[in-house]
């Protein structure tokens, strides 16, 4: 899907590399504040890494990213979308991120509301689940408004910096929402 309509000040729209611009500047413009839940900020230096990166979740074989650029009043807020999908299993991750500015006015809440009716509905994904760093409670906020399950704790899961974090693991099924 080119664009999803999240509701009339939130738009979906998949990335094309000609976005990277806006998404390098904002990474680079709100760099100390991402790092402290997103290790990629520490290995993106410049616009060359943000091109490579949206070269390899929009190539053609790519059928396990799917990631969309949030805009909210047709301004760039963040990245958002289905990360490691396995097809054959009907599972998916739901990863996000909003520049600064952006914070705090719901945007991240309704944008995966729309992705998880879209995944279960559109995609026909049976699980869907979200990973957040243990003490990062702003983004744990997010599965758990949506009646995600915790399920548990990924240990070590994520290397940041020169440490891992734990990782707290919250899914929503299908069979939670609907009767399959």
């Amino acid at each position: 899907m080119k664009h999803i309509r999240v509701n009339d000040k939130i738009r979906l729209e998949s990335t094309t590399v000609d976005m990277a611009p806006v998404i390098f500047e904002t990474i680079d413009r709100d760099r100390e504040y991402l790092k402290e839940w997103l290790p990629f900020v520490n290995f993106t230096f410049d616009l060359n890494d943000t091109i490579k990166f949206l070269k390899s979740v929009s190539g053609e074989s790519n059928r396990r990213d799917f990631i969309y650029v949030v805009w909210y009043k047709e301004v760039f807020a963040g990245l958002i979308g289905f990360k490691d999908t396995d097809w054959v299993n009907r599972k998916t991750e739901i990863g996000y991120w909003l520049a600064e500015k952006m914070q705090h006015k719901g945007i991240i809440t309704a944008c995966v509301a729309t992705l998880v009716d879209y995944a279960f509905r559109k995609l026909k994904m049976h699980r869907i689940q979200i990973k957040v760093a243990e003490t990062n409670q702003k983004s744990e906020a997010i599965p758990q408004k949506l009646h995600f399950t915790l399920e548990g704790i990924e240990r070590a899961g994520e290397l940041h910096g020169d440490k891992f974090l734990n990782l707290k693991v919250y899914s929503l099924l299908a069979t939670d929402r609907f009767e399959e």
